[in-house]
Protein backbone atom coordinates (compact mmCIF):
# COMPACT_ATOMS: atom_id res chain seq x y z
CA UNK A 1 0.00 0.00 0.00
CA UNK A 2 2.50 2.40 0.78
CA UNK A 3 4.31 2.05 -2.88
CA UNK A 4 0.99 2.24 -4.64
CA UNK A 5 0.34 5.91 -2.20
CA UNK A 6 4.07 6.73 -3.44
CA UNK A 7 3.56 5.95 -6.65
CA UNK A 8 0.31 7.79 -6.90
CA UNK A 9 2.18 11.13 -5.23
CA UNK A 10 4.94 11.22 -7.60
CA UNK A 11 2.49 10.58 -10.71
CA UNK A 12 -0.66 11.63 -10.07
CA UNK A 13 -2.92 11.02 -13.14
CA UNK A 14 -3.12 14.93 -14.39
CA UNK A 15 0.27 15.79 -13.86
CA UNK A 16 0.60 12.69 -15.76
CA UNK A 17 -1.44 13.76 -18.89
CA UNK A 18 -0.30 17.49 -18.41
CA UNK A 19 3.01 16.22 -19.33
CA UNK A 20 2.00 14.07 -22.18
CA UNK A 21 -0.27 16.01 -23.93
CA UNK A 22 2.68 19.13 -23.19
CA UNK A 23 4.99 16.68 -25.62
CA UNK A 24 2.53 16.07 -27.74
CA UNK A 25 1.59 19.56 -28.37
CA UNK A 26 5.18 20.68 -28.73
CA UNK A 27 6.35 18.07 -30.56
CA UNK A 28 3.43 17.54 -33.18
CA UNK A 29 3.19 21.17 -33.83
CA UNK A 30 6.81 21.85 -35.37
CA UNK A 31 8.02 18.57 -36.27
CA UNK A 32 7.82 19.22 -40.13
CA UNK A 33 9.18 22.58 -39.58
CA UNK A 34 12.43 20.69 -38.01
CA UNK A 35 12.49 18.40 -40.39
CA UNK A 36 12.57 20.93 -43.15
CA UNK A 37 15.59 22.59 -41.45
CA UNK A 38 17.21 19.48 -41.39
CA UNK A 39 16.64 19.09 -44.65
CA UNK A 40 17.55 22.57 -45.72
CA UNK A 41 21.00 21.49 -44.76
CA UNK A 42 21.17 18.84 -46.02
CA UNK A 43 20.74 16.07 -43.20
CA UNK A 44 20.45 12.25 -44.66
CA UNK A 45 18.31 10.01 -42.70
CA UNK A 46 20.16 9.02 -39.93
CA UNK A 47 21.26 12.50 -39.11
CA UNK A 48 17.55 13.23 -39.05
CA UNK A 49 17.27 11.13 -36.35
CA UNK A 50 20.13 12.36 -34.20
CA UNK A 51 18.20 15.80 -34.66
CA UNK A 52 15.57 13.84 -32.97
CA UNK A 53 17.51 12.21 -30.39
CA UNK A 54 19.70 15.45 -29.62
CA UNK A 55 16.54 17.37 -28.92
CA UNK A 56 14.13 15.09 -26.99
CA UNK A 57 17.49 14.15 -24.73
CA UNK A 58 17.88 18.20 -24.29
CA UNK A 59 14.36 19.23 -23.52
CA UNK A 60 13.88 15.82 -21.28
CA UNK A 61 17.04 16.72 -19.06
CA UNK A 62 16.50 20.34 -18.55
CA UNK A 63 12.97 20.11 -18.10
CA UNK A 64 13.09 17.06 -15.09
CA UNK A 65 16.31 18.52 -13.76
CA UNK A 66 15.32 22.88 -13.85
CA UNK A 67 11.80 21.47 -12.52
CA UNK A 68 13.24 19.20 -9.34
CA UNK A 69 15.48 22.16 -8.64
CA UNK A 70 13.01 24.93 -8.62
CA UNK A 71 10.17 22.67 -7.64
CA UNK A 72 8.60 25.02 -9.99
CA UNK A 73 6.41 23.95 -13.82
CA UNK A 74 9.42 24.55 -15.97
CA UNK A 75 9.12 23.27 -19.44
CA UNK A 76 11.48 23.88 -22.00
CA UNK A 77 11.04 23.54 -25.87
CA UNK A 78 13.09 23.48 -29.18
CA UNK A 79 12.74 26.89 -30.79
CA UNK A 80 10.27 26.88 -33.51
CA UNK A 81 10.84 30.49 -35.21
CA UNK A 82 14.16 29.37 -34.87
CA UNK A 83 13.18 26.18 -36.96
CA UNK A 84 11.60 28.29 -39.86
CA UNK A 85 14.45 30.41 -39.81
CA UNK A 86 17.19 28.04 -40.13
CA UNK A 87 14.95 26.05 -43.12
CA UNK A 88 15.42 29.00 -45.77
CA UNK A 89 18.80 29.95 -44.07
CA UNK A 90 20.68 26.89 -44.29
CA UNK A 91 20.15 25.83 -47.70
CA UNK A 92 23.33 25.04 -49.25
CA UNK A 93 25.12 25.57 -46.19
CA UNK A 94 27.21 22.10 -45.07
CA UNK A 95 25.97 20.58 -41.87
CA UNK A 96 29.17 21.00 -40.17
CA UNK A 97 28.47 24.69 -40.62
CA UNK A 98 25.06 24.59 -40.13
CA UNK A 99 26.28 23.52 -36.61
CA UNK A 100 29.17 26.01 -35.68
CA UNK A 101 25.65 27.98 -36.10
CA UNK A 102 24.14 26.49 -33.06
CA UNK A 103 26.77 26.35 -31.38
CA UNK A 104 27.22 29.98 -31.22
CA UNK A 105 23.78 31.08 -30.49
CA UNK A 106 23.85 28.31 -27.83
CA UNK A 107 26.41 30.20 -26.32
CA UNK A 108 25.02 33.81 -26.95
CA UNK A 109 21.97 32.40 -24.35
CA UNK A 110 24.69 30.96 -22.00
CA UNK A 111 26.05 34.28 -21.83
CA UNK A 112 22.99 36.35 -21.61
CA UNK A 113 21.82 33.83 -18.35
CA UNK A 114 25.51 34.17 -17.23
CA UNK A 115 25.49 38.14 -17.20
CA UNK A 116 21.75 38.52 -16.05
CA UNK A 117 20.77 41.31 -17.89
CA UNK A 118 17.61 39.43 -19.76
CA UNK A 119 16.29 39.03 -16.33
CA UNK A 120 17.01 42.93 -15.44
CA UNK A 121 14.72 43.46 -18.81
CA UNK A 122 11.98 41.03 -17.78
CA UNK A 123 12.02 42.60 -14.26
CA UNK A 124 11.31 45.97 -15.80
CA UNK A 125 8.09 44.95 -18.06
CA UNK A 126 4.69 46.02 -16.12
CA UNK A 127 2.70 42.67 -15.21
CA UNK A 128 -0.10 43.47 -17.64
CA UNK A 129 1.74 43.95 -20.57
CA UNK A 130 3.50 39.86 -20.05
CA UNK A 131 -0.13 38.84 -19.16
CA UNK A 132 -1.46 40.57 -23.08
CA UNK A 133 1.81 39.09 -24.61
CA UNK A 134 0.88 35.73 -23.32
CA UNK A 135 -2.70 36.25 -24.22
CA UNK A 136 -1.67 36.98 -27.81
CA UNK A 137 0.78 33.93 -28.46
CA UNK A 138 -1.97 31.43 -27.34
CA UNK A 139 -4.89 33.04 -29.22
CA UNK A 140 -4.99 31.25 -32.12
CA UNK A 141 -4.67 27.75 -30.36
CA UNK A 142 -7.52 28.98 -28.55
CA UNK A 143 -9.22 29.27 -32.00
CA UNK A 144 -7.62 26.84 -33.83
CA UNK A 145 -9.82 23.98 -31.76
CA UNK A 146 -13.31 25.64 -33.55
CA UNK A 147 -11.21 25.88 -36.62
CA UNK A 148 -10.82 22.01 -36.12
CA UNK A 149 -14.49 21.28 -35.94
CA UNK A 150 -14.62 22.88 -39.41
CA UNK A 151 -12.08 20.17 -40.61
CA UNK A 152 -12.77 17.10 -38.80
CA UNK A 153 -15.91 18.39 -36.55
CA UNK A 154 -16.73 14.41 -35.63
CA UNK A 155 -13.37 14.48 -33.92
CA UNK A 156 -13.20 17.84 -32.57
CA UNK A 157 -16.95 18.26 -31.39
CA UNK A 158 -16.70 15.63 -29.16
CA UNK A 159 -13.79 16.10 -27.88
CA UNK A 160 -15.37 19.65 -26.75
CA UNK A 161 -18.48 18.01 -25.17
CA UNK A 162 -16.91 15.51 -23.36
CA UNK A 163 -14.58 18.06 -21.91
CA UNK A 164 -17.83 20.56 -20.87
CA UNK A 165 -19.13 17.52 -19.25
CA UNK A 166 -16.10 16.48 -17.48
CA UNK A 167 -16.10 20.05 -16.55
CA UNK A 168 -19.30 19.60 -14.19
CA UNK A 169 -18.86 15.87 -13.12
CA UNK A 170 -14.91 15.70 -13.12
CA UNK A 171 -13.37 18.86 -13.16
CA UNK A 172 -9.58 17.47 -12.45
CA UNK A 173 -10.21 14.98 -15.61
CA UNK A 174 -11.81 17.27 -18.04
CA UNK A 175 -8.93 17.56 -20.17
CA UNK A 176 -7.70 13.58 -20.16
CA UNK A 177 -11.45 12.60 -20.82
CA UNK A 178 -11.41 15.27 -23.81
CA UNK A 179 -8.23 13.66 -25.15
CA UNK A 180 -10.05 10.14 -24.33
CA UNK A 181 -12.71 10.82 -26.25
CA UNK A 182 -10.95 12.54 -29.19
CA UNK A 183 -8.66 9.22 -29.66
CA UNK A 184 -11.81 7.27 -29.46
CA UNK A 185 -13.16 9.46 -32.42
CA UNK A 186 -10.27 9.75 -34.30
CA UNK A 187 -10.18 5.67 -34.43
CA UNK A 188 -13.93 5.56 -35.31
CA UNK A 189 -13.48 7.98 -38.01
CA UNK A 190 -10.58 5.82 -39.16
CA UNK A 191 -8.29 9.31 -39.15
CA UNK A 192 -4.94 7.39 -37.86
CA UNK A 193 -2.27 7.34 -40.71
CA UNK A 194 0.18 4.39 -40.01
CA UNK A 195 1.38 3.25 -43.12
CA UNK A 196 5.38 3.26 -43.06
CA UNK A 197 5.51 3.31 -39.34
CA UNK A 198 7.88 1.23 -37.85
CA UNK A 199 10.21 1.29 -35.09
CA UNK A 200 13.79 2.32 -34.80
CA UNK A 201 16.64 2.90 -31.98
CA UNK A 202 18.16 6.21 -31.89
CA UNK A 203 22.26 6.45 -33.79
CA UNK A 204 23.61 9.75 -32.65
CA UNK A 205 25.72 11.47 -35.45
CA UNK A 206 28.30 13.76 -34.16
CA UNK A 207 29.46 16.56 -36.63
CA UNK A 208 32.17 19.00 -35.50
CA UNK A 209 31.56 22.72 -35.79
CA UNK A 210 33.09 24.49 -38.55
CA UNK A 211 32.95 28.59 -37.74
CA UNK A 212 32.63 29.97 -40.46
CA UNK A 213 32.07 34.13 -40.28
CA UNK A 214 29.54 34.08 -42.62
CA UNK A 215 27.27 31.41 -41.52
CA UNK A 216 27.42 32.44 -38.26
CA UNK A 217 26.48 36.19 -39.04
CA UNK A 218 23.64 34.93 -41.11
CA UNK A 219 21.94 32.09 -39.42
CA UNK A 220 23.77 31.82 -35.62
CA UNK A 221 23.34 35.44 -34.51
CA UNK A 222 19.39 35.52 -35.89
CA UNK A 223 18.99 32.46 -34.53
CA UNK A 224 19.69 33.87 -31.12
CA UNK A 225 17.63 36.72 -31.71
CA UNK A 226 13.93 34.96 -32.65
CA UNK A 227 15.09 32.27 -29.85
CA UNK A 228 15.18 35.11 -27.39
CA UNK A 229 12.45 37.37 -28.50
CA UNK A 230 10.20 34.84 -29.81
CA UNK A 231 10.64 31.85 -26.72
CA UNK A 232 12.42 32.83 -24.12
CA UNK A 233 10.37 36.16 -23.76
CA UNK A 234 7.09 34.60 -23.46
CA UNK A 235 8.44 31.48 -22.32
CA UNK A 236 9.27 33.74 -18.71
CA UNK A 237 5.89 35.88 -19.07
CA UNK A 238 4.09 32.06 -18.85
CA UNK A 239 6.22 31.46 -15.48
CA UNK A 240 5.66 35.01 -13.83
CA UNK A 241 2.34 34.89 -15.05
CA UNK A 242 1.22 32.05 -13.08
CA UNK A 243 2.45 33.22 -10.10
CA UNK A 244 6.15 31.35 -10.34
CA UNK A 245 9.04 33.84 -9.48
CA UNK A 246 11.65 31.64 -10.44
CA UNK A 247 15.33 33.24 -11.07
CA UNK A 248 15.47 33.76 -15.13
CA UNK A 249 19.38 33.85 -15.58
CA UNK A 250 19.86 30.12 -14.37
CA UNK A 251 17.45 29.08 -16.53
CA UNK A 252 18.78 30.70 -19.09
CA UNK A 253 22.37 29.55 -18.54
CA UNK A 254 21.50 25.94 -17.97
CA UNK A 255 19.99 25.48 -21.41
CA UNK A 256 22.38 27.53 -23.40
CA UNK A 257 24.93 25.06 -21.62
CA UNK A 258 23.04 21.96 -22.30
CA UNK A 259 22.64 23.13 -25.80
CA UNK A 260 26.18 24.16 -27.00
CA UNK A 261 27.04 20.18 -25.36
CA UNK A 262 24.23 19.15 -27.68
CA UNK A 263 24.82 21.25 -30.70
CA UNK A 264 27.05 18.84 -32.31
CA UNK A 265 24.35 16.41 -32.19
CA UNK A 266 21.92 18.45 -33.70
CA UNK A 267 20.37 20.39 -31.06
CA UNK A 268 19.72 23.67 -32.93
CA UNK A 269 17.52 25.84 -30.31
CA UNK A 270 16.77 24.65 -26.45
CA UNK A 271 15.01 27.41 -24.56
CA UNK A 272 11.85 28.09 -22.56
CA UNK A 273 8.42 26.92 -23.71
CA UNK A 274 5.67 29.39 -23.54
CA UNK A 275 2.61 27.50 -24.90
CA UNK A 276 3.27 24.51 -23.55
CA UNK A 277 4.70 26.00 -20.38
CA UNK A 278 1.01 27.16 -20.28
CA UNK A 279 -0.46 23.32 -20.20
CA UNK A 280 1.66 22.48 -17.02
CA UNK A 281 0.94 26.06 -14.80
CA UNK A 282 -2.80 25.44 -14.32
CA UNK A 283 -5.26 24.21 -12.00
CA UNK A 284 -5.66 20.56 -13.39
CA UNK A 285 -1.67 19.62 -13.62
CA UNK A 286 -2.14 19.87 -9.93
CA UNK A 287 -4.49 21.03 -7.58
CA UNK A 288 -1.82 21.81 -5.20
CA UNK A 289 0.02 24.79 -6.88
CA UNK A 290 3.49 23.75 -5.44
CA UNK A 291 2.85 20.38 -6.71
CA UNK A 292 2.58 21.51 -10.35
CA UNK A 293 6.24 21.17 -10.84
CA UNK A 294 5.52 17.40 -11.88
CA UNK A 295 3.93 18.21 -14.57
CA UNK A 296 6.82 19.50 -16.53
CA UNK A 297 8.69 16.32 -15.11
CA UNK A 298 6.28 14.20 -16.80
CA UNK A 299 6.87 16.41 -19.82
CA UNK A 300 10.75 16.22 -19.30
CA UNK A 301 10.09 11.97 -19.30
CA UNK A 302 7.95 11.56 -22.32
CA UNK A 303 10.81 13.93 -24.12
CA UNK A 304 13.54 11.37 -23.31
CA UNK A 305 10.56 8.77 -25.03
CA UNK A 306 10.98 11.05 -27.74
CA UNK A 307 14.70 10.55 -28.16
CA UNK A 308 14.37 7.23 -27.84
CA UNK A 309 12.31 6.59 -30.62
CA UNK A 310 14.78 8.63 -32.47
CA UNK A 311 13.59 8.18 -36.73
CA UNK A 312 11.00 7.03 -35.73
CA UNK A 313 9.13 10.04 -34.09
CA UNK A 314 8.76 11.77 -37.71
CA UNK A 315 6.28 8.61 -39.04
CA UNK A 316 4.83 8.36 -35.25
CA UNK A 317 3.73 12.07 -35.24
CA UNK A 318 2.72 12.22 -38.58
CA UNK A 319 0.18 9.06 -37.58
CA UNK A 320 -1.67 11.76 -35.51
CA UNK A 321 -4.58 13.69 -37.28
CA UNK A 322 -4.09 17.43 -37.02
CA UNK A 323 -7.59 18.34 -35.75
CA UNK A 324 -6.77 15.66 -32.92
CA UNK A 325 -3.73 17.93 -31.69
CA UNK A 326 -5.40 20.97 -32.67
CA UNK A 327 -8.49 20.63 -29.91
CA UNK A 328 -6.93 19.25 -27.07
CA UNK A 329 -4.46 22.37 -27.31
CA UNK A 330 -7.20 24.10 -27.38
CA UNK A 331 -9.13 22.71 -24.83
CA UNK A 332 -6.22 22.93 -22.26
CA UNK A 333 -5.68 26.38 -22.94
CA UNK A 334 -8.52 27.59 -22.19
CA UNK A 335 -8.08 28.92 -19.12
CA UNK A 336 -4.78 30.17 -19.19
CA UNK A 337 -5.77 32.72 -22.17
CA UNK A 338 -8.95 33.60 -19.91
CA UNK A 339 -6.88 34.75 -16.90
CA UNK A 340 -4.23 35.92 -18.93
CA UNK A 341 -6.71 38.36 -20.69
CA UNK A 342 -7.87 39.31 -17.03
CA UNK A 343 -4.72 40.30 -15.52
CA UNK A 344 -3.59 42.12 -18.86
CA UNK A 345 -6.96 44.29 -18.77
CA UNK A 346 -7.91 44.90 -14.83
CA UNK A 347 -5.27 47.86 -14.29
CA UNK A 348 -7.10 50.46 -15.82
CA UNK A 349 -3.18 52.38 -16.04
CA UNK A 350 -2.20 49.75 -18.37
CA UNK A 351 -5.14 49.06 -20.25
CA UNK A 352 -4.73 50.73 -23.39
CA UNK A 353 -0.87 49.44 -23.93
CA UNK A 354 -1.90 45.58 -22.83
CA UNK A 355 -4.48 46.03 -25.53
CA UNK A 356 -1.54 46.93 -28.22
CA UNK A 357 0.29 44.37 -26.98
CA UNK A 358 -2.01 41.55 -27.65
CA UNK A 359 -3.31 43.05 -30.86
CA UNK A 360 0.18 43.16 -31.68
CA UNK A 361 1.03 39.86 -30.78
CA UNK A 362 -1.88 37.80 -32.01
CA UNK A 363 -1.43 39.36 -35.28
CA UNK A 364 1.69 36.89 -36.22
CA UNK A 365 3.45 39.98 -37.94
CA UNK A 366 7.07 39.29 -38.83
CA UNK A 367 9.34 41.92 -39.29
CA UNK A 368 13.34 41.80 -40.38
CA UNK A 369 13.38 38.04 -39.24
CA UNK A 370 12.01 38.62 -35.36
CA UNK A 371 8.06 37.42 -35.05
CA UNK A 372 5.60 39.39 -33.07
CA UNK A 373 5.95 38.28 -29.92
CA UNK A 374 8.70 41.18 -29.87
CA UNK A 375 7.06 43.73 -32.09
CA UNK A 376 3.91 43.43 -29.80
CA UNK A 377 5.84 44.12 -26.42
CA UNK A 378 7.78 46.93 -27.91
CA UNK A 379 4.63 48.25 -28.98
CA UNK A 380 3.04 47.82 -26.35
CA UNK A 381 6.09 49.74 -24.20
CA UNK A 382 5.63 52.30 -27.02
CA UNK A 383 2.09 52.98 -25.68
CA UNK A 384 2.71 53.17 -21.99
CA UNK A 385 5.72 55.76 -22.41
CA UNK A 386 3.71 57.50 -24.88
CA UNK A 387 0.61 57.84 -22.43
CA UNK A 388 2.73 59.17 -19.90
CA UNK A 389 4.45 61.94 -21.98
CA UNK A 390 3.98 65.32 -20.21
CA UNK A 391 1.59 67.97 -22.01
CA UNK A 392 3.04 70.84 -22.25
CA UNK A 393 0.81 73.81 -20.05
CA UNK A 394 -0.86 71.24 -18.13
CA UNK A 395 -0.21 70.15 -14.27
CA UNK A 396 0.48 66.14 -14.13
CA UNK A 397 -2.43 64.51 -12.24
CA UNK A 398 -1.60 62.56 -9.06
CA UNK A 399 -1.57 58.70 -10.32
CA UNK A 400 -4.75 56.16 -9.09
CA UNK A 401 -3.71 53.99 -7.14
CA UNK A 402 -4.49 50.02 -9.27
CA UNK A 403 -5.91 47.37 -8.23
CA UNK A 404 -4.52 44.47 -5.32
CA UNK A 405 -2.19 42.25 -7.43
CA UNK A 406 -3.98 39.00 -6.67
CA UNK A 407 -4.53 35.94 -8.68
CA UNK A 408 -7.77 36.28 -10.17
CA UNK A 409 -10.12 33.18 -8.27
CA UNK A 410 -8.71 33.26 -4.91
CA UNK A 411 -11.23 34.23 -2.43
CA UNK A 412 -11.05 37.83 -0.72
CA UNK A 413 -8.54 38.23 1.90
CA UNK A 414 -6.63 35.69 0.37
CA UNK A 415 -2.45 36.87 -0.20
CA UNK A 416 -1.53 38.03 -3.48
CA UNK A 417 0.27 35.35 -5.93
CA UNK A 418 3.82 36.87 -5.75
CA UNK A 419 4.73 38.00 -10.17
CA UNK A 420 0.45 38.41 -10.73
CA UNK A 421 -0.99 35.14 -11.24
CA UNK A 422 -3.22 34.93 -14.96
CA UNK A 423 -6.15 33.05 -13.33
CA UNK A 424 -4.88 29.77 -14.34
CA UNK A 425 -6.46 28.93 -10.70
CA UNK A 426 -9.47 30.61 -11.74
CA UNK A 427 -12.89 29.05 -11.33
CA UNK A 428 -13.40 27.37 -14.45
CA UNK A 429 -9.76 26.84 -15.15
CA UNK A 430 -9.30 24.65 -18.33
CA UNK A 431 -5.79 24.26 -18.71
CA UNK A 432 -4.65 19.98 -18.48
CA UNK A 433 -2.43 20.79 -15.80
CA UNK A 434 -1.98 24.78 -15.52
CA UNK A 435 4.53 30.81 -31.39
CA UNK A 436 5.46 29.78 -31.37
CA UNK A 437 6.28 26.31 -31.29
CA UNK A 438 5.78 25.20 -28.25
Amino acid sequence: MKVLASLRSAAPAPAVTAGLVTVLVGVTSSAAVVFSAARAAGADASELASWMFALGLGLGVTSIGLSLRYRTPIVTAWSTPGAALLATGLVGVPMSRAVGAFLLSALLILVSGVTGWFARVMDALPVPLTAALLAGVLLQFGTDLFTAMHGRFAVAFPMFAAYLLARRLLPRYAVLAALAVGVAATTVTGGWHTAGLRLSAPAPVFTAPDLDWRVLLSVGVPLYVVTMTGQNLPGVAVLRNSGYDVPVSPLLGWTGAVNAVLAPFGAFGLNLAAITAAICTGEQAHPDRSRRYLAAVWAGVFYLCVAALGGTIGALLTAMPRELVLGIAGIGLLGTIGGSLHTALGDERHREAAVVTFLATASGMTLLGIGSAFWGLLAGVCTLLAARLPVPGRRPRAPRPGPERSAPGDEAGAPAVPGGATGDDAPGSSVPAGSTGS
